[in-house]
C-alpha cells in the first residue's frame, strides 16, 4: 500500500472469500463509505483468473480466492463534479456528442464519473457504448460513440483508413499567413509520420492571434498541438506545448468542429458539426 498526500493506492491478492468493500477498507484504512463511494466512481479493479481487468463497483462484491483487487483512491479526482456533455445525434449504431474542454473522453485508473463514456452508459443502460476515438481532455469537440461490437468495428475501420475527414479549429498565437493551396505540417511525431493540413487562416477574435481550419490526416498524440508549437504558433491555452504559464485560460483554444463519412451502414453521406450554441467561448 502506497499513502502520499491523501491518495491510496492498495494493490491486493485475495487469500479467502471475501467482501470487496470491506477488504479494502480494512487494508486502506479509509471508512467503508468512502470505499463504496470510490467503486461507484471507478477507482477498484478487478483481475480475475481467465478474465479480463474491469473496473468493480459493487461493493458487496464477493471476491474469491486467488481474485486480484485494486484501489487508486485520489480525494481530489472523486470530488470532481462531471461537466455537461451533449448528444447531438442518435442512431441505432453510433451516436455523436459535443466534449466540452476539460472533460475525459473516457476514465483513467482514479475513476471514470467525469468521463464522457461513463456519462453516456448512464444516460442509457441499454446500450454497450464503445469509444472509438478520443480528444484531449483540454479540447473540445465532436466524439463519436459506437452502439455495439460490429459498429465499433466498422467505425474503427474508417478511421484507420482515414475515412473520416476530421476538421479542427485552432486559436493560435501571432499571424500566419497562408496560400490558396494551404500548410502541409508533416513533421515525425514519435518517430512516427504525421499529417496535419491547415486548410485556411484569418483574424481571430484578438487580432494579434489567428483562427486555423484544419483537416487531420493522423491521430499522433497531441498532434495538432505539437505540429503548431513547433511551426512557431501554440495554441492558446495549451499547458503543455504553449505559452500559458502565468496565463489564465478558461480552455484549450482547440475544437474538432466537423466530422463527415460515408456511413457503413446506410451507405449516405453523414456531416456533423457543432451547433453554434454549443461551440466552446473563443468561437463564439
Amino acid at each position: 500500500m502506497e499513502n502520499k498526500q491523501e491518495i491510496i493506492h492498495c494493490n491486493l491478492r485475495v487469500e479467502e472469500p471475501a467482501k470487496a468493500f470491506q477488504l479494502l477498507a480494512d487494508a486502506s484504512g479509509l471508512p467503508k463509505e468512502r470505499i463504496k463511494h470510490a467503486m461507484v466512481k471507478g477507482a477498484v479493479w478487478l483481475r480475475r483468473p481467465g478474465a479480463k481487468e474491469r473496473r468493480l463497483r459493487k461493493a458487496k462484491f464477493k471476491l474469491a480466492k486467488g481474485d486480484q483487487i485494486e484501489l487508486f483512491y485520489d480525494p481530489k479526482v472523486l470530488a470532481m463534479a462531471p461537466p455537461h456533455c451533449s448528444c447531438i445525434s442518435e442512431n441505432s449504431d453510433y451516436s455523436v456528442w459535443v466534449k466540452p474542454p476539460w472533460m475525459l473522453s473516457q476514465g483513467t485508473r482514479y475513476g471514470d464519473h467525469c468521463s464522457l463514456l461513463r456519462i453516456a452508459k448512464k444516460n442509457n443502460r441499454k446500450i454497450d457504448y464503445k469509444l472509438i476515438h478520443r480528444l484531449d481532455r483540454e479540447a473540445s469537440g465532436l466524439i463519436l460513440l459506437a452502439h455495439n461490437r460490429n459498429a465499433a468495428r466498422l467505425l474503427s475501420r474508417l478511421f484507420q483508413e482515414n475515412a473520416i475527414e476530421k476538421r479542427y479549429f485552432a486559436e493560435v498565437e501571432g499571424i500566419l499567413e497562408i496560400g490558396k493551396e494551404g500548410l502541409l505540417l508533416t513533421d515525425l511525431l514519435d518517430d512516427k509520420p504525421a499529417k496535419t493540413e491547415i486548410l485556411k487562416s484569418k483574424p481571430a477574435k484578438s487580432r494579434k492571434n489567428s483562427l486555423l481550419d484544419i483537416r487531420l490526416h493522423t491521430g499522433r498524440l497531441h498532434q495538432i498541438r505539437r505540429h503548431l508549437a513547433s511551426h512557431g504558433h501554440p495554441v492558446l491555452g495549451d499547458p503543455q506545448y504553449g505559452n500559458a504559464e502565468g496565463k489564465v485560460y478558461s480552455e484549450l483554444h482547440l475544437c474538432a468542429w466537423k466530422i463527415s463519412f460515408h456511413s457503413p451502414f446506410g451507405k449516405t453521406m453523414c456531416d456533423y458539426r457543432v451547433p453554434v450554441d454549443l461551440q466552446p467561448s473563443f468561437l463564439q
